[in-house]
């Protein structure tokens, strides 16, 4: 039995759509309603703050999927310390890649890497997922491209690897149900660096209509986060910006191709499955037919 968490979210909704058919699969869900889940899939309540329902979801599995989200919280701790009791033999984590950089001290990262020592020394086999950031985190500037045509963000020459979280989710399940990816920390990145500059300009070319970048300047930037994430977490985003003008997130990895045999898919292909979001195409540059899955 494989068990799947965070399954609402992006990454866990990926990797659940992506298991084989025939794997008995469980997914353990806050809110049970909020699960699309393949036909076949079990479905249970849990929340990694009650220890009953962490063993009740855990009972019988083999391997699992971990998704955290409270950043500083013990979840990690409350999910490992239930899966050593319960016999799981191999937990695989979704991490990032910034507990690599050297130059990276942030909140987040710190926690990340907290997480990944827990893994450690569990005494449970592990795999380490470190992805880059998602491509899917442009669909935050969808409602000024939709409205004002567009795009305001911070250093919007700076450079960053991201990735496809499909690909992130391909190389999870090829965690999950292969052997030779216990031990092994995996940095998943897109093909090639690219700027919010430049994927704003792909969007317009997309769309058929141009599109404006508008630089942030750090006051701006740090009040927008700060109406959307706790302070601490706010300065912590701020942090990543930073290296990443340094250029700390410019090194593509060729992970997913050696793992997957699939080359990591492009800002552009993301962008052309899930223009929908940003507005309805029109002009000669537009996209014709349906949009691409997979």
């Amino acid at each position: 039995m494989i068990l799947v968490t965070g399954a609402t979210g992006t990454i866990g909704g990926e990797v659940l759509r992506r298991l084989p058919a025939g794997l008995g699969v469980r997914v353990m869900a806050r809110d049970p309603s909020q699960v699309r889940a393949p036909a076949g899939t079990e479905v249970v309540a849990g929340d990694y703050a009650d220890q009953r329902s962490l063993e009740r979801a855990l009972r019988g599995v083999s391997r699992a999927f971990l998704l955290t989200s409270r950043i500083g919280g013990d979840d990690d701790a409350r999910f490992v310390g239930a899966a050593r009791s319960a016999g799981v033999r191999h937990l695989v984590r979704l991490s990032a890649a910034a507990v690599a950089d050297p130059g990276a001290d942030d909140l987040i990262t710190r926690w990340h890497r907290a997480g990944e020592d827990l893994l450690r020394g569990s005494g449970l086999r592990w795999t380490v997922l470190r992805p880059r950031a998602f491509m899917s985190n442009t669909l935050s500037w969808a409602a000024s491209v939709r409205s004002e045509r567009v795009v305001r963000a911070l250093y919007g020459s700076s450079a960053n690897v991201c990735v496809d979280p499909r690909d992130v989710a391909a190389v999870a399940v090829c965690a999950l149900t292969e052997d030779g990816h216990e031990g092994r920390v995996h940095t998943l990145t897109g093909p090639e660096p690219i700027s919010a500059v430049e994927q704003t300009a792909q969007l317009g070319r997309l769309l058929g209509t141009p599109l404006r970048f508008e630089e942030l300047s750090l006051g701006q930037a740090r009040a927008a986060l700060r109406g959307r994430h706790p302070a601490a977490v706010a300065e912590a985003l701020l942090a990543s910006a930073e290296r990443q003008r340094a250029g700390a997130k410019a090194h593509a990895a060729d992970t997913v191709v050696r793992l997957t045999g699939r080359p990591a898919r492009s800002f552009l292909t993301w962008a052309e499955d899930h223009i929908g979001a940003f507005g309805a195409p029109t002009g000669r540059h537009a996209l014709s037919g349906s949009p691409r899955t997979g």
